[in-house]
This record gives C-alpha cells, sequence and structure tokens, in this order.
C-alpha cells in the first residue's frame, strides 16, 4: 500500500519530469534544440556576410521582410477580430440554463488555486470561493501552497480557521519545494489529488462569475450534443476545454490599469472568440480554464518548464485533434498598477510565447499535418510575432524619428519606395485599426471613461516593447526562470 509520503514523492516526480519522461518534444525543459541552435547560427551567419558584402540590399531585405512580416500579422489579427464580432461567436450560457441544473446532473469539480508568496490576498479567495454557486459536496478547492511558503500557509490556515464554511470546501496542499519553481509544477501536483470530472484554475486574488461552473457544465453538455447530432460526426473535434472571459475590476486606478483592461477586453472578449471560430489553436488565458480532467492527464497536463503554460496547453490541445471553446462568463482580476511588476509579467508572457512556439518548431511538418497550414500560421504570427515585433517597434520608431529630425541618408537607403510605401501604411493604417478594435473593446467594457486611455495607449506599446526585449534577453539566459508577480496593490 502506497504511504502519503510516497504518493507525494510519485506526484512530484511527475510534475516536474512527467510531460518530459512521456513526450519530450512537447517539453520546453530544453529551450533550444541542436538543429534550433544550428538554424539560428546559420541565418545570423548569413545577415553577418550579407551585411559585410552586400549591406545596402542586406538592410533592404531585412527592413522589407519585417514590414511584410508586420503587414501580414497586423491583417490576421484584424480578420480576428472581425470573427469575434459576430454574437454566435462566444458561447453563451444563460442565468436560467445553468440553474435548471440539478445537484444529481451536475458532475465533480475541482478548482486548483496555486499561490505563492501571496499571504496578502489569499484570505480573498475564500471568499470567492464561498461564492460559487455549486453543491459543496461535488466541489473540491485544492489551495496549493509551497511547502516553504510559510507566511501564506500561515495566512490561509488563519483565513479558513475563521471561515468554518469555506474550510469544508478548501482543502490546503502542500506542494513540496523542487525546480523549477512555476505555477504548472504546483498544478501538476495538484491534478494528482484531484477528484473533479472537470478541473479549473483560478488565481487566489481572482473573483469568478458565481455561476461560472454550471455555466461551464452546461455548455459542455451543450457542446456534446451539437458534436453528436452533427452530420460526420466522427470527424468532429471533441471541446475538452472551454475558457472564461477574463477582465480587471481595477481599470481606473490609473493609466496602466486602464491600458491593460482595455487590452483584456479586446483579448478575451473579441480576439480569442474570432481564433475560436477559425479553428485556430486557442492559447488559453492563466486562469479560468476548464478542462476535462481525463483528457488533460492523456495530453501531459502543464509543461512545468514553460512560463507561459496556458498558452503552450491550448496549442497542444488542438495538435491532439480537439477544441477549445470561449465562454461568456467573467472572471474579475487585479489588473498590475505598478510599472515594474507589470514589466516583470509581461516579460514573462513574451518569453513563454517564444518557449512555446520554439517548441512546436522542432518538427514544424507534424505541426501542419496536425492542425493545417492556415491556423499554423496563424499560430505563428500569433506566438512568435507578438514578441518579435514588439521588439522590431524599437528599431523601427527609433528610425522614423531620426527621419523626422534629421532625414539621414541611411534611413533613405534602407526604405526604398517598395518598403517605404507598405511601411506608411503599416504605420497609419497599423495605428488606425489598433485604436478602432480599441474603442470597440472600451464600448464592449462599457466604461466610457477608458476612452482617454485608447488616445494615450502608444505609450503602452512602448512599455510592451520594453518587456519583450527583457523576455527575448531572458528566453537565451533563463528561460525557465518564473518572475513573480506581486498582488495586493488595487486601492
Amino acid at each position: 500500500m502506497t504511504t502519503p509520503d510516497e504518493r507525494s514523492a510519485a506526484a512530484l516526480h511527475d510534475a516536474v519530469h512527467g510531460l518530459y519522461e512521456r513526450t519530450p518534444e512537447y517539453s520546453a525543459a530544453v529551450a533550444f534544440t541542436r538543429p534550433q541552435k544550428i538554424a539560428f547560427l546559420t541565418l545570423l551567419g548569413i545577415v553577418v556576410a550579407g551585411v559585410v558584402l552586400a549591406r545596402s540590399t542586406t538592410l533592404v531585405l531585412i527592413s522589407g521582410f519585417f514590414v511584410t512580416w508586420y503587414a501580414a500579422t497586423l491583417a490576421d489579427r484584424f480578420i480576428m477580430f472581425r470573427r469575434g464580432l459576430n454574437a454566435d461567436a462566444i458561447l453563451q450560457v444563460s442565468d436560467a440554463d445553468a440553474h435548471a441544473l440539478s445537484a444529481d446532473e451536475l458532475p465533480p469539480y475541482t478548482v486548483l488555486v496555486p499561490a505563492y508568496g501571496e499571504p496578502e490576498v489569499v484570505g480573498q479567495l475564500i471568499g470567492a470561493v464561498r461564492s460559487i454557486d455549486y453543491p459543496a459536496e461535488k466541489l473540491q478547492v485544492l489551495l496549493l501552497l509551497e511547502q516553504d511558503d510559510t507566511p501564506t500557509i500561515a495566512a490561509a490556515e488563519e483565513s479558513l480557521a475563521r471561515d468554518p464554511e469555506g474550510a469544508e470546501v478548501v482543502t490546503v496542499l502542500h506542494v513540496p519545494p523542487a525546480e523549477p519553481r512555476t505555477k504548472p509544477k504546483a498544478c501538476n501536483y495538484g491534478l494528482h489529488y484531484a477528484t473533479g470530472e472537470i478541473v479549473t484554475i483560478y488565481d487566489a486574488e481572482d473573483t469568478p462569475d458565481p455561476l461560472q461552473l454550471r455555466r461551464v457544465v452546461a455548455a459542455f453538455r451543450r457542446l456534446d450534443a451539437e458534436t453528436g447530432a452533427a452530420s460526420g460526426a466522427a470527424s468532429e473535434a471533441r471541446t475538452v476545454c472551454i475558457q472564461a472571459r477574463l477582465s480587471y475590476r481595477n481599470a481606473r486606478q490609473n493609466m496602466l490599469t486602464a491600458w491593460f483592461t482595455i487590452e483584456y477586453d479586446v483579448w478575451f472578449k473579441l480576439m480569442l472568440p474570432g481564433i475560436m471560430r477559425m479553428r485556430a489553436p486557442v492559447p488559453l488565458g492563466g486562469t479560468s480554464n476548464h478542462f476535462r480532467r481525463g483528457v488533460l492527464r492523456e495530453l501531459g497536463a502543464w509543461d512545468p518548464y514553460n512560463v507561459t503554460e496556458d498558452a503552450d496547453l491550448g496549442v497542444r490541445i488542438a495538435a491532439h485533434g480537439y477544441r477549445t471553446a470561449v465562454l461568456d462568463s467573467e472572471t474579475l482580476e487585479e489588473a498590475n498598477s505598478d510599472t515594474i511588476n507589470w514589466l516583470r509579467q509581461r516579460s514573462r508572457w513574451y518569453k513563454g510565447y517564444l518557449q512555446t512556439w520554439l517548441v512546436y518548431m522542432r518538427r514544424p511538418d507534424r505541426l501542419l499535418r496536425e492542425i493545417g497550414f492556415i491556423p499554423a500560421l496563424r499560430f505563428t504570427l500569433l506566438m512568435a510575432s507578438t514578441p518579435i515585433i514588439a521588439v522590431v517597434n524599437l528599431v523601427f520608431w527609433y528610425l522614423f524619428l531620426l527621419w523626422i529630425m534629421g532625414q539621414p541618408d541611411f534611413v533613405a537607403e534602407l526604405f526604398p519606395p517598395a518598403v517605404f510605401y507598405p511601411s506608411l501604411v503599416c504605420l497609419v493604417a497599423g495605428n488606425a485599426l489598433t485604436v478602432y478594435m480599441n474603442l470597440v473593446g472600451v464600448r464592449e467594457g462599457r466604461d466610457p471613461l477608458l476612452i482617454l486611455a485608447v488616445l494615450t495607449y502608444p505609450a503602452y506599446w512602448l512599455l510592451m516593447s520594453i518587456a519583450a526585449a527583457k523576455g527575448m534577453w531572458q528566453l537565451l539566459f533563463r528561460p525557465s526562470y518564473w518572475e513573480k508577480t506581486a498582488h495586493g496593490l488595487e486601492e
């Protein structure tokens, strides 16, 4: 018979090494494979040789390449946005349909709540859990705390001692300390103790829609019925994950939180539903994604070495022939109100996007077979373009300022008419489209006071570019380092 210590040791080993041991091709434990290093060094050598032997032609080709890539990315984002505007782009489950499910119809549900170094917000979790409308006997909430995180453990135990009702559904699970110190490692460990048929993740500071779990159950049932009733159902992909919308409750705290809220409203209310409609891989958010537990285990769960484990898992779901849906049920979070803290979080996201792209580019031929050419192209335009274009923006903005101030000859040399006019279109049309999408996001968010933030949004792009440069630097030297985001800063 397995002892608790033996079970814990086995769970920890699987949490850290399971994905790599079973399917190493999907693990980011190795940041760059040997073929990728050779390809990168070869490309770098070609560029250096080109600059030495034919400087003008090489630099024009480079600038033209990035302008073309920029235009393609912009066009694809706008297509996603337009698809997301359709009324049926996002799943809707009414309050009545959610309440119509009896306790007998509701399956066991597990909520994983990973937290590290967050004693100031862990108490809030208890109140959020108590507000969830789900039978207590079928709800398991695992608060995943690192075993050596004494302050957070003490705060959790104190909060539960004051709230016996919360203590009935919340179990504090101590995660043994082990590298990497990442959220996905903790979730993998907790998954070994999960008993629910459906598993979801909430962050400790989250305030989910009280009916969200019921809505997810209703949505899964509806999608299963539609798949089973569809003609040629054998070829219809099964939905195994439902992503709820995320938004922020402190949008008006300062300009940074306003920008962040606009970005999230556009992404979760319009872009993700558009991606879902196009049958492309859906990069999941870090919370409020709901999985069928059996399939999640089959897929290898989360990659503990990938610092955007959510986006990575969304791609793996598509690569295995499954689907993700987006549900119109909101979870409110705390937007980063401190610039340095925001840069730490965003650089981690950008680093993780590139990690995910590198993992699936190990065998691009296989990815093409698994999801198709257009979805694979969209995957590249999203996961690789987002951080790379943000860094390229810094260079292009610098060149633009140089041209405005003195019109140096070398800038004109870089942008002959064939490159200059497409660049001008990207500058004018790209900014206009972005402002338009943000205005629609403000409208969807029903907060017209955020219009001022839309007008000052270019300053937010500068922060994104700085974060992207930092994330790419860390990818080279600290690929699996998880920069902790501080919470409890909202006023």
